[in-house]
């Protein structure tokens, strides 16, 4: 897929306004904050780039072409690049982030679309540390700055470092963050799809997008359940499911799994449950992730293994059931959301 917001970041790179790949010592640096992999990336040697990432898919497609990555990272650097995020607080702590991980001198780079709040993001960057130079192009803007102790406001930087930080939701009933899904409440079609399962479910099931834990809190009090995986491609959703169920839940075995969930699953499950995304960085419906969430569950169960799956009434899952499973069946429709059932063969 194109990636307009990528290229545009490494644009000044590549018509000369910024030096840093080309010139300079070979043994510096750069941090990428929010790391992608795209066609643009081909031309970074790999040993000049140290990658964060927390998302999963985006993680393998880095380690896959051989850049280094890594969920958190600390250090200084002469270069900071960074891809922020929709969620305006989680984009604001990662750009206070990228102010403090760059050395006296060294520059911030950030690129966002038009239609993703690059305009924000810019007016946020200025606000930390100035604005030395700005391109648009591709529907996108890539701005950058360099640090210097006169341009930064070290008190914003502090106040906004802690703008995603985890912390108690719903009476500190979960802990949660800024820019995991629902991250303040809780999301209604869980919700309904909780109150569709039936108690009598068994044995052990996995959870494919777990988010920060909520489902699995709720299936776990049924009697007969015995074990649950966990599968979450945020890393930043997968440790508050951790914080937030690990000894907490009785004697249900869990297993905390950062992994892409249409890959092959870890185990063989008795049942599956599922509220799947369906955007992935950006406002339209991408309904082939559920799709890919359907198949990898169909791969996962054993013969006669249930999945359970909520989702917005509109996408179309159904033609993928149908391909997949022996039978499905809509269990609840209600207030745009539908709970399906589907079973799979018995061999």
């Amino acid at each position: 897929m194109k990636d307009p917001a990528l290229d545009t970041l490494l644009l000044p790179f590549e018509d000369g306004l910024l030096n840093f790949f080309e010139e300079g010592a070979a043994d510096q640096k750069a941090l990428f904050l929010r790391a992608r992999m795209g066609f643009a990336m081909n031309g970074i040697a790999k040993d000049r780039l140290i990658c964060q990432q927390t998302f999963a898919p985006d993680r393998d497609n880095l380690e896959r072409a051989g850049f280094t990555v890594a969920p958190e990272v600390d250090g200084q650097y002469p270069l900071v690049m960074l891809l922020p995020p929709r969620q305006r607080d989680e984009a604001r702590a990662l750009m206070a982030k990228a102010v403090k991980s760059a050395v006296e001198g060294g520059l911030v780079v950030v690129s966002a679309s038009n239609t993703e709040g690059a305009k924000t993001a810019e007016s946020d960057l200025t606000k930390l540390a100035g604005n030395t130079g700005k391109v648009s192009k591709n529907k996108c803007r890539v701005f950058w700055a360099e640090i210097t102790p006169e341009n930064v406001n070290h008190e914003l930087v502090e106040e906004w470092s802690k703008l995603d930080a985890p912390r108690e939701i719903m009476e500190g009933e979960f802990v949660s963050r800024p820019g995991v899904f629902a991250w303040d409440h809780l999301d209604k079609a869980s919700q309904l799809l909780v109150a569709t399962l039936p108690e009598k479910l068994a044995g052990r099931g996995a959870d494919l997008g777990c988010g920060f834990g909520y489902l699995t809190r709720e299936v776990a009090k049924r009697e007969k359940v015995k074990a649950i995986d966990l599968y979450e491609a945020e890393k930043r959703a997968l440790d508050l499911a951790e914080q937030n169920l690990k000894g907490k839940i009785g004697e249900v075995a869990l297993d905390f799994i950062w992994q892409d969930a249409t890959k092959k699953l870890a185990r063989t499950y008795d049942f599956i449950f599922t509220n799947p995304p369906f955007h992935a960085g950006g406002k339209q419906d991408r309904a082939d992730i559920g799709q890919e969430f359907i198949k990898s569950a169909a791969r996962g169960l054993r013969p006669s293994g249930h999945l359970w799956l909520v989702a917005n009434r509109h996408l179309p899952y159904e033609a993928t059931l149908d391909k997949v499973f022996a039978s499905y069946e809509i269990m609840a429709d209600q207030n745009g959301y539908k709970v399906i059932r589907a079973i799979k063969a018995n061999k």
